[in-house]
């Protein structure tokens, strides 16, 4: 697997441009709105290592709830499509295409007894440690990431509430139970 990830990535595919270029757009509305935002899902990982293992579908990205309406202001005056999510995750996410690549923003915020957790959704009680303060370097872009204990749980959670299995899935707990053991 190594060797032709390296060599596919090496030349860059089509979409992993457009999603480079996605996050280096995306890095500098958060700074002009001077917030902060995380990754979550594939990208986060690369991050954390430093290269990119794998192709992505999306972006998945994670911020403040108190951000949310002048993010969605700002990417739609940036171009980016606002894409309906389900009535149920209204509150929890705001979904966003452009040169057909899907972002995804959730959004956190804290609950009552001070505890991190998805808007909305006070039964998802995230890790105290989730949201690193440290940048991570990938091709020039700069970018905070989730804490991997964070994304791993991410996982479990996911295959708890019935997400069919994904063999990506089970790639990237595989490396986030390397990454940890290193970290």
């Amino acid at each position: 697997m190594g060797g032709w990830i390296i060599t596919m990535i090496g030349n860059f595919d089509l979409q992993t441009k457009s999603q480079l270029k996605i996050l280096t757009e995306i890095s500098f509305i958060f700074k002009g709105i001077d917030t902060d935002f995380w990754l979550r899902g594939g990208w986060a990982i690369d991050f954390l290592l430093g290269e990119i293992t794998r192709l992505h579908s999306d972006i998945d990205i994670v911020t403040w709830i108190s951000n949310r309406k002048q993010l969605e202001n700002t990417l739609i005056e940036a171009g980016y499509e606002q894409i309906p999510v389900p009535e149920e995750f209204c509150n929890r996410q705001s979904d966003f295409r452009k040169d057909n690549i899907d972002i995804t923003f959730i959004y956190i915020t804290y609950n009552t007894d001070g505890s991190l957790m998805m808007n909305g959704l006070p039964e998802w009680v995230w890790r105290q440690d989730s949201l690193l303060p440290q940048y991570y370097y990938l091709h020039g872009i700069s970018v905070k990431v989730l804490h991997p204990r964070q994304l791993l749980e991410d996982k479990e959670i996911y295959e708890q509430i019935g997400r069919p299995f994904r063999q990506k899935d089970a790639d990237s707990k595989k490396i986030l139970h390397r990454i940890i053991s290193d970290f």
